[in-house]
């Protein structure tokens, strides 16, 4: 991309706030492959913020100050005038240029979907369902997911957030292999909520009432086969209706009432285990056991004998899922 190319040199320091509690840290700024590279004196890397992701809080003041999400408890403040200059501008490059695929995806099916589009509103609304499943590029799936994390915390209040539990829940979503971000959550809700885009929300409890992390790992991997069998988007639109996914078709873009009714409905939801197979093959691929899993969803075993007697590690596993230092570290994610 010529607007990152022309930057890609360019370094600047900078105040970084991991959490809206913490104390304010120098770093250096540099950028990275579509990401704003964060790291202390030393060289090393503290994070990585997607650039099409990046809000200015208070535009036309200086110095600028950024934040990588709509939640905006982790913020960076930036005096330098070429670094700000070049974040707007690389930022507002990459958000024009990243949805030209769904654009011309959306123009090159949209004359077929106008002629079937009632059609499949009536007579084939799984049908509907799962081509615009097929067809939501993914910087679209990004959208819907935060869009429905902002509805979901409307309700759950903001998630816990301490640096030393954010980093175990980077280390383990790493370890597992996930490809979005994961969030603890105090709130009524299911163990997990898998969203499209792939971030997840995690019940406190899950953290908080086991003393073995493989069970949160467990959890992960439950929450990854049942998005497996039926992706996050698909999921929501098959409870919104055909009538969504029309709109998200011809118009790209979900209803806010959509939104808050299926955050709802998936707050009021105790999702199903998937099947024991496929669970137990993504155990076996993350080299843990299933069997502490096994009995935090049921004591008794009963419901879960599967998982117990084929436990791919019965005698333990050489790998970890977390270390004793990140485990505590998350159960303390919540705070008092």
């Amino acid at each position: 991309m010529t607007a990152l190319n022309k930057y890609d040199r360019l370094e600047s320091p900078g105040l970084w706030r991991a959490t809206a509690d913490a104390q304010r840290q120098d770093v250096v700024l540099s950028f990275g492959n579509a990401t704003l590279v964060v790291s202390d004196k030393a060289g090393r890397a503290l994070t990585h913020w997607s650039l099409p992701a990046i809000e200015r809080i208070n535009p036309g003041e200086r110095p600028a100050l950024f934040a990588p999400d709509t939640e905006q408890s982790e913020t960076l403040e930036v005096a330098d005038d070429t670094m700000i200059d070049a974040l707007e501008t690389v930022r507002k490059t990459i958000l024009k240029r990243r949805p030209q695929p769904g654009r011309l995806r959306f123009a090159i099916f949209g004359g077929s979907i106008v002629f079937i589009g009632w059609l499949g509103l009536f007579w084939l609304p799984g049908a509907l369902v799962a081509h615009a499943n097929t067809v939501v590029p993914e910087v679209k799936r990004d959208q819907i997911g935060r869009d429905l994390t902002r509805h979901l915390t409307r309700i759950t209040g903001r998630a816990c957030s301490t640096a030393l539990g954010d980093r175990a829940l980077r280390r383990i979503a790493v370890r597992l292999g996930l490809p979005g971000d994961l969030r603890v959550v105090r709130a009524t809700l299911p163990d997990t909520i898998g969203l499209p885009g792939g971030d997840i929300l995690i019940n406190a409890r899950v953290v908080e009432d086991h003393e073995d992390p493989d069970v949160l790992a467990g959890y992960l991997l439950a929450e990854q086969a049942r998005i497996a069998a039926e992706p996050a988007l698909e999921q929501m639109l098959a409870y919104a209706g055909p009538l969504t996914s029309f709109r998200l078709l011809t118009q790209g873009e979900v209803p806010e009432a959509t939104l808050t009714g299926y955050a709802e409905h998936l707050l009021a939801q105790t999702p199903a285990l998937p099947d024991s197979t496929a669970l137990l093959t993504r155990f076996k691929e993350a080299g843990l056991r299933s069997t502490s899993f096994a009995y935090a969803v049921d004591p008794s075993g009963e419901t879960t004998l599967d998982l117990i007697e084929a436990d791919p590690f019965p005698a333990g596993s050489e790998k970890i899922s977390l270390s004793d230092q990140d485990w505590v570290s998350l159960q303390g994610i919540c705070g008092e």
